[in-house]
Parts: structure tokens; sequence; C-alpha cells
């Protein structure tokens, strides 16, 4: 397993548009693309980006605990957000409650693109091993960060793992982690050698990809940009 980057995180939501409008009102992203069923946003289409799948409410945040994005001026972005918005202030980090269930944070850090993903925090029944299994699947082990949590890394972001309820509710908010690879081919091989439980494979104008079930049944894609990869 060879993921290159942390792609996008998907959720399920009942109001993709208040969500939408809301981070790309006042955290520098746009929309990329918008279909009958979701809507991608991110600040760039090569970059980490959300996607918001058009689903029945009310969600529930479930492993989900939050999504954070990377900017270089914590203080610049959080001028940018409306006076309105209640903000948990830590070193070099922010964080607010946006709707259905997405907390959203905001982490200073070098950064070559504004926005960009910089973790996303799952809680975990047992953060330490379910981190091995995620190794197992190409990412690699970290550093805590600020919060002390496990966590493991791909193209520079994170996935942080804090104990806590692991459980599926039955209207969950995350639909899956996404990653970028060369080649879905031969993760879909890697897969059936390693007997990771293959969930589905989806060819779609810009990308070909594979859905596996990764550790606590969290749904991670491995994604392929095709050559004529458009988005902007």
């Amino acid at each position: 397993m060879r993921p290159e980057t942390l792609d996008h995180v998907a959720l399920w939501v009942a109001d993709r548009d208040r969500i939408a409008d809301f981070v790309t009102s006042n955290v520098g992203m746009h929309v990329v693309e918008r279909t009958d069923d979701f809507t991608l946003v991110g600040s760039d289409a090569r970059h980490g980006k959300l996607t918001l799948f058009a689903e029945e409410g009310p969600r529930e945040r479930g492993q989900l605990k939050h999504v954070a994005l990377r900017v270089s001026d914590l203080e610049a972005a959080l001028t940018e957000l409306p006076d309105d918005v209640e903000v948990e202030r830590r070193d070099g980090q922010a964080y607010l409650d946006l709707y259905e269930g997405l907390r959203l944070g905001l982490v200073e850090a070098a950064t070559d693109v504004a926005y960009d993903l910089d973790h996303v925090a799952l809680y975990s029944a047992h953060p330490d091993e379910t981190a091995g299994e995620y190794e197992r699947l190409g990412f690699a082990r970290s550093a805590a960060g600020p919060s002390g949590a496990p966590r493991v890394e791909v193209g520079g972001a994170f996935v942080e793992l804090h104990e806590g309820d692991a459980a599926e509710p039955e209207r969950p908010l995350l639909n899956h982690l996404a990653v970028k690879v060369e080649s879905a081919d031969e993760h879909i091989e890697e897969a059936k050698r390693l007997g990771v439980e293959i969930d589905r494979v989806v060819d779609a104008p810009n990308t070909y990809a594979v859905f596996l079930w990764g550790p606590e049944r969290v749904r991670i894609e491995y994604v392929e940009h095709k050559p004529g990869f458009s988005l902007v």
C-alpha cells in the first residue's frame, strides 16, 4: 500500500449547501464540483478537500471527532469567520462547531496551500492498536501532535486516534477517508493479498478508485486521478 496524500474527507449530510456556503464564504474554499449526489469543496482541487454527500438527516458524529484545516496565519484566518461563531482556542489551533455535528479545526503550520487538510481526528477503542492497523494499509506512524493522541501520516497530513466510542451509529456523519494513489488496480491486488475487505470499485470520469474497509470499519478510498483529471 502506497498512499501519496490525504485527498479528501467525505461526509454524509442533510444540508450540504449550508455547509458548503459556510466554508466557501469563511474558510478559503470554493465549490470544485457539484452533482445531484454530492458537493466537493476545497481551496485547491489537487489538495485536501471535503466531499459532502446528500443524505437523510439527522446525522450523528459517531467516530468522527473533527476535521482540521492547515493555515499559515491563524489570526488572519480567524478574522474571516463571522463574529457570532464561537471559537475554542488552543495553542496554534482553533475549533468551531458547524452544522449536523461537524466540528472544524484550524491549525497554524507551514503550508504550501492555505486551508489544506491538516488532520482528521477519529475516536478509537484502542488508539495504539488501531494506528498499527493503519500502518498495514500504507499510513506511516508519526509522533503525537499537540493533542497527544497517537497518529499516522500520509503526505504530510494526519489521522489522529483519540480514545472513545468507535461504534458506527445508524446515521453516521463520516462516509469515508480518501487517499490519492498512483494505481488503484495495484491497491486492489494488494488488498486481496493482505486479506483486506473490498467494499467496491468505482470508475468515474476523473478518477478510478477502490474502497476498502479499514480499521474499526472506517471506509478508506484509494483513488487514482486519471490523466484527464480536470477539476479546478
